[in-house]
């Protein structure tokens, strides 16, 4: 998918479910790390990280998009376009738009207790021998 099918994309979700239009532009950012997109103040834009297409599929895709229309349309309006206001809760609940998206877990590591089986995904790898079960206190070993 390029730029300009995704900003097709973002117009008729803007006119399906607000009923406005959506005047601006829309694009991927590969750089967006914690978030499934964004919505720029001054230019008005709005990003997606394209993992979440990847990973998720289009309905994923469809909710963010719904999520930052909110904040868009909202702050074209000039009302309450933060998740705290009550203008942003409102709308998001009318629409239907989710308030967070679904992490994507990038967890290399998966370290298991000996005695009760307790889970612990981590990012880096950790000295088996400085640490115990958090549960039981039993020894820990990294899963193969």
């Amino acid at each position: 998918m390029n730029y300009e099918q995704l900003t097709l994309w973002v117009q008729e979700v803007s006119m399906t479910y607000f009923k406005k239009p959506f005047l601006h532009q829309a694009v991927f950012n590969k750089r967006l790390r914690t978030t499934g997109g964004r919505y720029l103040l001054q230019t008005h834009n709005i990003e997606i990280n394209p993992k979440y297409l990847e990973v998720y599929g289009e309905q994923e895709v469809e909710g963010i998009i719904k999520h930052e229309l909110c904040h868009y349309h909202l702050h074209i309006e000039g009302k309450g376009y933060r998740h705290g206001d009550m203008d942003f809760q409102m709308l998001m609940q009318q629409t239907g738009s989710p308030r967070y998206c679904r992490p994507i877990t990038a967890s290399k590591w998966l370290y298991i207790c000996e005695s009760c089986h307790q889970n612990y995904p981590r990012m880096r790898k950790i000295n088996t021998q400085k640490y115990c079960c958090s549960k039981c206190s039993g020894r820990i070993y990294l899963k193969k």
